[in-house]
């Protein structure tokens, strides 16, 4: 029975988390209000009515503001931590390792250049 103490404990965690889940839903059931209306059943998609057909075209130049997040989110998500580190003597690997990092970032920001992503006109 001692083998199985480790099961039982991860058993209990998950029957623990299935209720609290349950209870949770449950709660908003009982507690939320509840008044459907032919409004409130409606489609609705980013602040526009659905008035017409069921196809329309979007502007591309969202994609690059996606673009340029990304490159920007990543080069500080990793770039942050690394200067904290920096603290401590990392050697020269690792200066190495970030310029190759910081050098393809700024291979993405000069293709958005190139792009005519940069132009906020």
């Amino acid at each position: 029975m001692a083998e199985l103490s480790g099961y039982v404990v991860v058993a209990g965690v998950l029957a623990v988390g299935v209720l609290l889940v349950v209870a949770g839903y449950a709660a908003r059931r009982l507690l939320a209000p509840s008044a459907p209306t032919a409004d409130k059943r409606a489609t609705y998609e980013s602040g526009v009515d659905p008035v017409g057909r069921d196809w329309a075209q979007t502007q591309v130049r969202y994609l690059g503001y996606a673009f340029l997040y990304v490159i920007f989110a990543v080069d500080v998500v990793y770039l942050f931590p690394w200067a904290l580190v920096l603290r401590t003597d990392l050697g020269p690997v690792s200066l190495v390792e970030v310029a190759i990092f910081i050098g393809v970032v700024l291979l993405g920001l000069v293709h958005a250049l190139r792009r005519g992503l940069l132009r906020w006109t």
